[in-house]
């Protein structure tokens, strides 16, 4: 697995790319610039790791584009110590991103292919996350809440009430709501059943897929 100078480069690159579309959390920056997302793709498709676009990978899903990855992480306003509760591990790119900003990140992913190959792969890398399941992302993951932020990295028909409720007060959900094309909503909690929400633009991503068992 290797981090060559022209891989810096190329990250270099995709770096200006995201700060020209609004990316101004120095955090959140300097992830995208340090984290080698060739390495979470194919190694066929070196030309596409850092070019600003998702791109497919296993179990018909994509490794989100980095711009998105920047856009929905700065909603969050990671602390370092913060618990993140990660719904669509995927790649494990975004959970690198978590890591990296010194998050505790619980991830929860639907396709066990996709479970198994990240779980195995993002310790390689140095992320640990504190916890990789293999579940039913609709569900959250109630034993290890209340958490600092919830984010959600595929398309959402609705707002999953179990997360909202598993938020902390002044905890922060970052979730794309809607079918064909997605709103990406940010909800902060105000109190016991108090929730204020913003809308930030239109995404697309893959579907949240529900456990039907």
């Amino acid at each position: 697995m290797k981090d060559t100078l022209k891989h810096q480069g190329l990250r270099q690159k995709l770096v200006a790319t995201i700060k020209a579309k609004g990316i101004t959390d120095d955090k959140v920056i300097a992830a995208i610039g340090k984290i080698p997302r060739h390495l979470f793709m194919d190694s066929g498709f070196l030309d596409h790791a850092y070019q600003d676009k998702a791109f497919p990978i296993a179990a018909d899903q994509t490794i989100s584009q980095p711009f998105t990855v920047a856009f929905q992480t700065e909603l969050l306003q990671i602390k370092p110590g913060d618990k993140i509760l990660e719904i669509g591990t995927g790649s494990g790119y975004q959970t690198a991103v978590l890591c990296e900003l010194g998050a505790k990140v619980y991830s929860i992913e639907r396709q066990n292919e996709l479970y198994k190959k990240t779980s195995k792969f993002l310790p390689k890398l140095g992320y640990r996350p504190k916890k990789l399941i293999f579940g039913d992302g609709y569900i959250g993951l109630d034993e290890e809440a209340p958490f600092d932020g919830v984010i959600v990295t595929a398309g959402a028909p609705f707002v999953p009430k179990a997360l909202l409720g598993q938020l902390k007060v002044g905890g922060r959900l970052v979730i794309p709501v809607g079918t064909d094309v997605q709103t990406m909503m940010l909800y902060i909690r105000k109190g016991p059943k108090e929730f204020e929400q913003h809308e930030h633009g239109e995404f697309r991503f893959v579907p949240l897929l529900e456990d039907k068992n």
